[in-house]
């Protein structure tokens, strides 16, 4: 553990800590909204360590307190967790080894973790940050969901509190650095404008999926931009062959 403190930097450090922070914070809530619509404490917890993936936990709860039986409600947690087949795509390198320890990886997948993995460029830091982002907040989570379904109806009304709003709020703080680059800026926006305009008409899950078409308005790198990667290229490949004839 310490050599994977040692590979982060601070900052990836401290957004990590932020997360943990904000995702205590809605599993209280969860464990709390669960138990005190009337679920069994066992029904949070099982979900937790199981499914371990905040939205459908929250959809699939949902589902059950309004009426809907099991069936539709895991039918709309596998809709949310949709999403996530992309990701396991994109951070499939760090997930080496045996297949147990490949299988505890993928458990771990959730956003925050395939967004902090994709920030880094080499292998050993992805696999550093997927690592430690996963099991800190797999840990954190259940623990806050147990905390709040023990709470149970002190909490009362979670969502007078702001609880709920606590996620996405350190979740943008996070994405802003990325809305820089125009490109980038372009995607999220045409995402975010389908996301919201067929919220309204199809099931929970479907928008964010949807959301996935606003990659086609990304567009390709300019000219000025690709001629900034090359030259950048260049000059490192460069320098480490300079550091190879010094060796």
């Amino acid at each position: 553990m310490r050599s994977l403190f040692r590979t982060l930097e601070r900052a990836t450090l401290r957004d990590i800590a932020l997360v943990c922070v904000a995702d205590a914070l809605v599993g209280a809530s969860f464990g709390a909204i669960s138990v005190s619509g009337g679920l069994p404490l066992w029904v949070p917890i099982a979900l937790s360590v199981l499914v371990f993936a905040g939205g459908s936990q929250f959809a699939a709860v949902g589902v059950v307190l309004s009426g809907g039986g099991a069936l539709a409600a895991v039918a709309t947690g596998l809709v949310l967790n949709a999403r996530l087949l992309p990701f396991g795509f994109t951070v499939a390198d760090v997930l080496d080894g045996p297949w147990w320890r490949r299988l505890l990886g993928a458990q771990l997948l959730t956003d925050e973790t395939a967004a902090f993995a994709l920030q880094q460029n080499e292998p050993r830091r992805r696999r550093a940050v997927y690592w430690l982002c996963g099991t800190a907040l797999f840990v954190i989570w259940n623990v806050s969901v147990v905390l709040g379904a023990l709470a149970g109806g002190l909490i009362g009304d979670t969502d007078a509190l702001g609880l709920d709003a606590a996620f996405p709020a350190v979740l943008l703080a996070l994405v802003l650095p990325s809305l820089a680059d125009r490109r980038t800026r372009t995607a999220a926006l045409a995402g975010a404008v389908v996301a919201v305009a067929a919220t309204p008409f199809v099931p929970a899950g479907l928008p964010v999926l949807l959301a996935l078409v606003g990659l086609l308005f990304a567009g390709r790198p300019v000219a000025g931009e690709a001629a900034v990667v090359r030259s950048s290229a260049d000059g490192e490949r460069a320098v480490n062959g300079e550091k190879e004839a010094v060796r």
